[in-house]
């Protein structure tokens, strides 16, 4: 009988960190032109609408506008990640900051440039950077995947 009430308090309490179910919130990744003015004026009535390049009226690549809209969506977030991430990384190894285990299979350790990132690039293997290129090559031939239930990001889905 303890058991069995140890049990039910457990259950009972984990059940308070579940998340609460809720509907989900469509959110429209098709726009045009005037919703992003409108979206713009709303996020910072300060500056408003700026597009000194006129993109929000281009149509890439024989597209629609709003296909275009949603390209040049997917490809700031893609690449404002990759800028972070490539600052943490320079950051990391100017500070000679590394793994503690072997960084190939033979035993091979982490090289060590002094601070120097780029003089720590060269010092890699060819093998490692090729695997480092394969993974890149992978990630972007998944983001530009398109399923029945992850629509492209062209096609109005989620960048």
């Amino acid at each position: 009988m303890m058991k069995l009430a140890v049990l039910a308090a457990l259950a009972g309490s984990a059940a308070a960190f579940a998340p609460a179910q809720t509907g989900r919130v469509s959110t429209a990744v098709s726009e045009t032109k005037a919703d992003l003015e409108v979206l713009a004026k709303k996020l910072n009535p300060v500056v408003g609408f700026y597009d000194p390049l006129n993109l929000a009226e281009a149509e890439f690549w024989g597209t629609s506008n709003e296909a275009t809209i949603g390209f040049l969506r997917h490809s700031e977030i893609k690449h404002g990640r990759i800028a972070m991430f490539a600052f943490v990384g320079y950051i990391v190894h100017a500070n000679g900051i590394k793994f503690p285990w072997a960084m190939q299979m033979d035993g091979t350790p982490f090289p060590d440039a002094n601070g120097n990132p780029p003089a720590l690039w060269d010092t890699v293997s060819d093998d490692a950077k090729w695997q480092i290129f394969g993974l890149i090559a992978f990630l972007e031939f998944w983001s530009e995947l398109s399923t029945p239930n992850h629509k492209h990001y062209m096609a109005g889905g989620k960048p």
